[in-house]
């Protein structure tokens, strides 16, 4: 497997792969498969980080981004969504895209990672809570899902509450 930068031609491959990944019962087309069209439409879009898992045959195996969120005024990266095909998951397509996702970001220079997701799956990548760091979510239910990965330029004045880009607002 190879882990490699989104390039013209993988969208409809990225689509497919997220909307098998986060299919649910009744539910023709889950609204994370055109999050990301929207992403790559908004101005938060960050190409350095978003990234396919190709199998050796070719076929895109998963995928990641980051986009640019904020806290209070200051900016940090977003994640979100993470697909991996069904048929790949549980194989360590996931964790190889989460390692190289923190890394490229860290490698940009940008201080803190924010998710909302499992907390029993995103903190073996240094996942915590946010409220640990004192940022707060947008929607005070989503606290006890909402965490944080700092980086290496991380500074400890980096407090307040996180923002989403604009096309997260249309789930």
């Amino acid at each position: 497997m190879l882990v490699r930068r989104e390039l013209a031609g993988d969208e409809v491959s990225i689509r497919a792969v997220t909307a098998a990944a986060f299919a649910r019962p009744g539910e023709d087309v889950p609204v994370e498969a055109p999050l990301v069209d929207w992403l790559r439409a908004s101005p938060a879009w960050i190409p350095e980080l978003s990234l396919v898992a190709v199998d050796p045959d070719g076929d895109l195996a998963g995928h990641v981004l980051c986009t640019r969120g904020t806290v209070a005024t200051s900016a940090v990266l977003a994640l979100g969504p993470l697909s991996v095909r069904p048929d790949r998951q549980r194989s360590g397509v996931g964790q190889a895209l989460m390692h190289a996702v923190l890394g490229a970001a860290d490698a940009l220079g940008e201080p803190m990672v924010v998710l909302l997701g499992s907390t029993s799956y995103y903190p073996r990548f240094g996942f915590c809570l946010a409220s640990d760091y004192g940022i707060t979510p947008q929607r005070p239910e989503w606290a006890e899902h909402f965490q944080v990965r700092t980086l290496t330029v991380y500074d400890p004045a980096l407090r307040g509450e996180f923002a989403y880009p604009e096309p997260f607002d249309r789930m």
